[in-house]
């Protein structure tokens, strides 16, 4: 399997530490002393290092052992699978596994919470080839250009894809 570079493993710091929770808000004159802080939504361990460790850490059973059906438990056991990178790395090993269903969910589930995610644009465009959809897979190209442009590794990656012929295995 060849890895293209939008597939290497991201480096520790491309997680960045969990944010200081929010300062109080300052005392108005005449304030309730009951009125509380409002917090900030979803403030979690996401950007966290335990979750940064256990995202390598499929991420390297995904694509140095190839062992999909535990990398899907890992990702999973993370507790952010609507994290469009977790529902991406999901939806492919639900793929490479052979099960087109629930690959096609968890794509989409990506794309729902982001839909700007260029990579799963590209993993499932090679999904749509895969399934003969080859339209389908010209329509995401067609995103990822409005998102990256053509000069992108995702663009490169599925335009060629597209251009071998019909039936040929796909090398991603």
């Amino acid at each position: 399997m060849r890895l293209e570079a939008a597939e290497a493993i991201p480096p520790a710091s491309a997680y960045p530490a969990s944010p200081p929770p929010p300062a109080p808000a300052p005392k108005q004159p005449g304030a309730k002393a009951s009125q509380k802080v409002k917090k900030t939504s979803k403030q979690s361990s996401l950007e966290g290092p335990a979750f940064a460790e256990g995202y390598r850490a499929a991420y390297a059973t995904i694509y140095d052992g190839h062992d999909y059906a535990a990398a899907i438990a890992q990702l999973k056991a993370l507790g952010h699978d609507d994290q469009p990178n977790v529902a991406n790395l999901i939806g492919y090993s639900y793929r490479k596994l052979g099960d087109y269903r629930l690959s096609q969910v968890w794509y989409e589930r990506a794309l729902k919470a982001d839909p700007n995610h260029v990579l799963t644009w590209q993993y499932y465009g090679l999904w749509q080839i895969e399934q003969g959809n080859r339209d389908a897979a010209q329509y995401h190209l067609s995103r990822i250009a409005a998102i990256c442009g053509t000069g992108c590794d995702e663009y490169r990656s599925l335009a060629a894809a597209l251009e071998q012929p019909r039936g040929t295995a796909l090398v991603y």
